[in-house]
C-alpha cells in the first residue's frame, strides 16, 4: 500500500477518535460511565477478535502471553478507560481532547524513567511546551480564565495510563501480533471494568436500559468504528510506516476534538484552545523526538 494512502487512513482515524471524544461526552451523559465504557470495550475486542478470526490470525496464547496482557490491560484499557469515562462527565469535551494530545510526550517522560532513555534539550524544551500548551487549553468561563477541574485531572490521569502501557508494551519481549494483542487487551480490560463498575456503580446495569435508539447508534459507532477499526487501522500503519511516524498524526486528534466539540455539542471556543493546540503539536514534535528524527534522516539523504 502507498505511503499517501496510508496518511489519509491515519488521517480518518484520528478524525474519528477526535469525534470519539464527542460520542463519549454524549454515551457518559446517558449512561453510568464505568458500565457502559465495560461493555463499549468488550464489543470492540470481539469485533475484532472476530475480523482477525477470519483472517486466520487468532490463536491461543501462552501462560506468559496472557499475563503479560493483564498487567498491560490494567493501564490500556482499565486505568485509561476508567479516567477517561468519569473524567469526561467533570470537564469539557474540548478539554478533554486537548488534554489527551499529551500523550505522545507522557509516553516520552514514561520511557525515561522505564526504558532509561536519555533525554536530549530539544525534547526537554518540547516537554516544557506542550504542557505549557495545556494550561492554554484548559479555558474556563467566559472571559476565557484559566483553571483546572477535577475532570481535566482525571482526563489527565487517563493519558498518563495510556502512555505507561504504551512503554510497557515497548518493553516487553512478545511475539502476539498487535492486532491480536488489541482484541485481548480489550477482552481482559473490559472484564477489568466491568468488575470496578460493580463497585462504583451498583445500578450501572440498570442505568443501560433505555429507548434512546440514537444513543444506541452512538454507542455502536463509538465501539465498533472509533475503537475497533480505528485501533486496528492504526496498528496496520504502524506495521507499514512505523512507530514514530505514526505518532505524528497524533497530533491532530486534539484539533479534530476541539472543532467537533463546537459544531456538535455547542461547546464554547476560544483562541487561547487554538493556543494550546499549537503549543501542544509543537511540544509533541520536539519533545517526542520526531524533530531530532526528522533532522538525522535530512542529513542522511544529504550524504
Amino acid at each position: 500500500m502507498k505511503k499517501t494512502t496510508v496518511y489519509a487512513l491515519l488521517v480518518a482515524v484520528m478524525a474519528m477518535w477526535g469525534l470519539n471524544i464527542i460520542w463519549l461526552k454524549l454515551l457518559v451523559n446517558e449512561f453510568a460511565p464505568v458500565t457502559m465504557t465495560a461493555f463499549r470495550i468488550f464489543v470492540a475486542g470481539v469485533a475484532v477478535l472476530l475480523f482477525l478470526s477470519v483472517k486466520g490470525v487468532v490463536r491461543k496464547l501462552t501462560f506468559k502471553e496472557f499475563s503479560f496482557i493483564c498487567v498491560v490491560s490494567l493501564f490500556n484499557i482499565v486505568g485509561h478507560h476508567y479516567f477517561l469515562s468519569v473524567g469526561l462527565t467533570n470537564t469539557t469535551a474540548m478539554n478533554g481532547g486537548l488534554i489527551l494530545g499529551l500523550v505522545p510526550i507522557l509516553t516520552a517522560i514514561a520511557s525515561l524513567f522505564l526504558l532509561k532513555v536519555k533525554f536530549s534539550i530539544m525534547k526537554v524544551v518540547g516537554i516544557l511546551f506542550a504542557f505549557f500548551g495545556v494550561s492554554f487549553a484548559l479555558v474556563a468561563g467566559h472571559g476565557g480564565a484559566i483553571s483546572t477541574s477535577y475532570g481535566d485531572v482525571q482526563i489527565f490521569l487517563a493519558a498518563v495510563s495510556q502512555a505507561i502501557s504504551f512503554v510497557l508494551i515497548k518493553k516487553a519481549s512478545t511475539n502476539i501480533d498487535a492486532r491480536l494483542m488489541t482484541g485481548w487487551l480489550m477482552i481482559v480490560g473490559s472484564a477489568g471494568l466491568f468488575f470496578v463498575s460493580l463497585a462504583v456503580e451498583p445500578q450501572g446495569l440498570a442505568m443501560m436500559k433505555t429507548d434512546n435508539y440514537l444513543i444506541w447508534l452512538v454507542f455502536i459507532g463509538s465501539a465498533l468504528l472509533a475503537t475497533a477499526f480505528g485501533h486496528m487501522t492504526y496498528n496496520y500503519a504502524m506495521q507499514h510506516i512505523g512507530a514514530s511516524e505514526s505518532a505524528v498524526f497524533i497530533n491532530l486528534n486534539p484539533f479534530f476534538a476541539l472543532i467537533s466539540s463546537y459544531l456538535f455539542l455547542g461547546e464554547s471556543l476560544y483562541i487561547t484552545q487554538f493556543i494550546g493546540f499549537l503549543l501542544i503539536v509543537f511540544g509533541v514534535l520536539a519533545g517526542s523526538g520526531a524533530v531530532e528524527q526528522w533532522r538525522r534522516a535530512k542529513v542522511t539523504y544529504k550524504i
